[in-house]
């Protein structure tokens, strides 16, 4: 029988012991504040009804004044303690947030692809910032306002009690009926805060989306089109908000009447037993204090609950992407011989998802170590899926990838990405400076080691026109670089990374014919001594392979040495080196 999936008690125990568990001094810390607090609030009132009822019984001024001393003495430490548990709780739950951020963002970082295929970057970004922020007050105050309200209710009843137990057991009624009433309505705004949170996130996504499509949103005159629909999911979200609050409200519409009859009690059988001369005025005093202060814990409560019905959804959600399993996952670290790296794709079949079709059909081929094989075909035909294979962005449906003779699921995947270095035709560039995006923030490279690469690349013009050298700041829009430099600046990162095999997904897409002899000098430099991929897609870019290998609907049609199959008139690559690329699966 299956293990039934965790519920909602099990999910908030684990969020709390992962990240309350390290800052166990803070939460105790926080939690010895918020006991001071609720005795400091139980006397006060017990002080200030000594104090009116020796003003009535006209005792002496200096035990007035030392009343009137203790009672502000005790409201002015209340104040403080209250200020430093707010600063500890907020420290608490920012440390706690952040914390859960940070593997939120690995987690998701470690997702397979068709993962991120199906959420936007904008979906994601508030799974990890704004669900995550909805849970400040959870990590923070959340557990500790509870049990402490909890503890100040029972404080303060007993207190009643032991003034005057009619007193006692009416208000202890009021509590019960307070709580009961919680109890029936806690959960009436949790699905609706839920959609709330996802209407969010659907915004968040059309607006990341559209952003970055502005070049074509613009040229197309769609920015309508895109206010229209902008203007549809704000109205979704403004629906989704109205409902969440206004069923949150009832909660606080329900407690507030409970409160108001509670007080009419209190204050009715306050006089009745001072009329009665069973109770002093300063005992009336304390029975309107402690209603009043009743309310304080329970009204929380209802604030607690209210937080955790928007916090539910966020903490189902937050949960719900954590659960995902990446089937991409480390190996048991087998590691293959130093050097060059061979490749063989042995029986290789893969689709993009159990519903979709085959890309790659019991694909099989072998690629020596320090040879460069160049892919040739047409769009559609495998060539990108067999590059994301090597280096394990997928797995294979059937069949195994090795590099250097081990299976590639065999190795850990910071090995198996630290031994190839890949180049996409899409340069994504982050903003930092270029010494930051040569290396990907990695503080270990010397500046002696860029500048080398750099020269090596052919980029040393380029680079003498920067306005502060290596410290020159770029942006993620590759402004101040052109398509050919931004291209070459991603060879330089790969030089750097000194992989043992390089995959190159068309890397003369972008280049104008004049880098694109800079790109020549660079290819030497990066695929010497080492073993290579070229996806190609211009005859220019496989001029310097040793192996031609040419896919059609999966298969290899043709593969063999290049000098040979471009002499054989007969051969697949010879008619396109006649005819042209777009011809090689004619």
């Amino acid at each position: 029988m299956a293990d039934a999936p965790p519920g909602p008690v099990h999910r908030y125990r684990t969020l709390l012991t992962t990240y309350l568990g390290p800052q166990r001094r803070r939460v105790g810390v926080l939690a010895a504040l918020l006991l001071t607090s609720i005795g400091l609030q139980v006397a006060n009132p017990l002080v200030l009804r000594s104090y009116i009822d020796r003003a009535a019984a006209r005792e002496p001024l200096a035990g007035l004044l030392t009343a009137a001393a203790i009672f502000l003495t005790v409201a002015v430490v209340l104040q403080v303690v209250r200020i430093v548990a707010t600063y500890f709780a907020e420290n608490v739950g920012w440390i706690a947030t952040n914390a859960l951020r940070t593997d939120l963002a690995r987690h998701c970082l470690a997702l397979d692809m068709s993962f991120h295929q199906e959420r936007g970057p904008g979906e994601l970004i508030e799974r990890v910032d704004g669900d995550v922020t909805e849970l400040a007050n959870f990590f923070s105050q959340s557990l500790l306002v509870v049990l402490g309200n909890a503890l100040l209710t029972v404080g303060i009843l007993v207190a009643l009690l032991l003034t005057d137990w009619r007193i006692g057991l009416v208000l202890a009624a009021y509590v019960v009926i307070a709580v009961v009433v919680l109890s029936q309505v806690r959960g009436i705004a949790t699905r609706v805060w839920a959609r709330a949170r996802q209407a969010s996130a659907l915004q968040f996504g059309f607006l990341e989306e559209r952003l970055v499509a502005l070049e074509d949103i613009r040229p197309l005159g769609a920015g309508g089109h895109v206010l229209d629909r902008l203007a549809g999911l704000g109205a979704d979200l403004l629906d989704a908000q109205r409902a969440a609050r206004l069923r949150t409200n009832l909660v606080f519409i329900a407690l507030h009447s409970t409160y108001v009859l509670a007080y009419g009690g209190g204050l009715a059988l306050g006089a009745f037993l001072y009329v009665d001369h069973v109770a002093t005025i300063g005992t009336v005093y304390l029975v309107v204090a402690y209603v009043a202060a009743l309310y304080v814990p329970i009204d929380e409560l209802r604030a607690q609950i209210q937080d955790l019905q928007a916090a539910a959804a966020s903490v189902e959600r937050v949960t719900g992407v954590l659960a995902v399993v990446p089937s991409v996952r480390d190996g048991r670290g087998a590691r293959p011989a130093p050097g060059p790296l061979a490749i063989e794709f042995d029986g290789v079949s893969f689709a993009y998802g159990p519903d979709r079709p085959t890309v790659l059909d019991d694909l099989t081929f072998a690629v020596p170590a320090g040879r460069v094989l160049g892919l040739l075909g047409r769009t559609g035909s495998g060539k990108t899926t067999i590059t994301r294979l090597v280096w394990r962005l997928h797995d294979p449906t059937r069949g195994a990838v090795r590099l250097g003779g081990v299976d590639v699921r065999d190795m850990r995947l910071a090995d198996l990405r630290g031994w190839v270095g890949v180049v996409t035709q899409d340069v994504q560039l982050f903003h930092g400076t270029v010494r930051d995006n040569l290396t990907l923030f990695d503080t270990g490279v010397s500046d002696a080691a860029i500048r080398s690469a750099i020269e090596q690349l052919g980029l040393e013009t380029w680079y003498r026109g920067l306005s502060n050298g290596l410290d020159t700041m770029l942006d993620s829009r590759a402004a101040g670089l052109s398509a050919g430099e931004a291209q070459l600046l991603s060879l330089t990162r790969i030089l750097l990374a000194r992989p043992r095999l390089v995959v190159l997904d068309e890397p003369a897409s972008r280049l104008d014919p004049g880098t694109e002899t800079l790109l020549e000098s660079a290819l030497s430099a990066l695929l010497r001594d080492r073993t290579g991929i070229i996806v190609a897609h211009r005859l220019s870019t496989v001029e310097r392979v040793d192996d031609i290998m040419v896919l059609e609907g999966g298969r290899v049609r043709e593969h063999g040495p290049r000098a040979a199959l471009s002499a054989d008139p007969s051969s697949a690559f010879a008619r396109l080196l006649r005819v042209g690329l777009e011809e090689v699966a004619g």
